[in-house]
């Protein structure tokens, strides 16, 4: 990302840049800035977009030969066009020779880097993978945006804005921008304002439902789960979702257990670390044996669901009191 940066700093551009990868608000951003960097004056004669499978190879490199109309170059934008993925060995043997005056901006969901396209941008461009960004970037970030606009904000508090809102970028964006417009003449933003304003991912929901049922809060639990029910969010999924929260506890627990640490344990498991300290605190109320049970009868309601002996809903509802029992044993 910072030999993009540099280049649109500098005014001077590979030939051919792909942007990839899971961060969808940070590619978005780069590919804006490139394109506006490699045709600032908007010139719509000699810009061209493409997107979607199925674009014609052929119309394509013939677009490709035809050389600018009064001006330098000509740039030609291709978003999620699968060809990172699937076979495109017409394309790949251009890109070898490319005329002097094209620029291309490939921006894609999905790339193999064994493809030969990867290998043929790697070769003449300029490639960037925008992974999801990591707790403490995040937390940078979300402070920046807040301080530039007059706010300020406790570690603790952003911690909690992240647990709700989730770690992409562009939904975090939207959460601070209604923030910043509730908190209006006042300096400091409180986590009663993250409560009242922000709303919390559907992931994030199945965690607070998670812990009433760690805390043995089984009315709390029930609820929760008949609000996203409510929601419209399949049982299904609600239950996925379960079963991940519930694995990830049995880790946090096992690896604690060995003696590391809770860096490291989130990064075992591609969490924040103040998801580990949260995963910690619900494993207090179950031993190892418990939770690995718990992560087997997941695996039996979802196999007792398809196979048409539970109903879906009900699947989930028993799960949920029988590990919100008060009865079960605490480690």
């Amino acid at each position: 990302m910072k030999n993009i940066q540099e280049d649109i700093r500098s005014g001077n551009f590979k030939q051919v840049y792909l942007l990839y990868g899971e961060e969808a608000y940070l590619k978005q951003q780069y590919k804006r800035n490139l394109v506006k960097a490699l045709n600032p004056d908007d010139d719509t004669m000699n810009f061209a977009k493409y997107e979607g499978k199925g674009i014609d190879i052929r119309e394509l490199i013939s677009l490709f030969d035809t050389m600018p109309f009064f001006a330098e170059r000509r740039v030609v934008l291709l978003e999620d066009t699968g060809f990172f993925k699937n076979k495109c060995e017409e394309l790949a043997d251009y890109m070898k020779a490319l005329p002097d005056y094209l620029y291309l901006v490939f921006c894609e969901s999905e790339v193999d880097k064994r493809s030969r396209m990867y290998k043929a941008v790697k070769a003449c461009g300029s490639i960037g993978e925008f992974k999801q960004q990591d707790e403490k970037t995040l937390m940078r970030w979300a402070a920046g945006i807040l301080g530039k606009n007059g706010r300020k904000i406790t570690q603790r508090d952003v911690e909690l804005l992240l647990s709700m809102t989730g770690t992409d970028m562009g939904n975090l964006r939207m959460e601070l921008e209604k923030l910043i417009s509730y908190t209006e003449g006042r300096e400091i933003v409180a986590r009663e304002d993250i409560q009242a304003v922000c709303t919390t991912q559907t992931t994030n929901k199945i965690f607070d439902m998670v812990r009433a049922v760690t805390e043995k809060n089984q009315k709390r639990a029930l609820d929760l789960y008949y609000d996203l029910l409510t929601l419209r969010e399949p049982p299904m999924r609600i239950l996925f979702l379960l079963a991940k929260q519930f694995r990830q506890i049995c880790l946090t627990k096992k690896l604690s257990g060995e003696g590391l640490s809770q860096t490291e344990i989130a990064s075992k498991l591609g969490v924040p670390s103040f998801v580990v300290r949260n995963l910690a605190a619900c494993a207090r109320s179950y031993t190892v044996e418990e939770l690995e049970n718990a992560v087997r009868d997941f695996v039996d309601a979802e196999e007792a669901v398809k196979t048409g002996t539970l109903g879906d809903v009900l699947s989930v509802e028993l799960l949920i009191v029988k590990y919100s029992s008060a009865q079960s044993r605490s480690a």
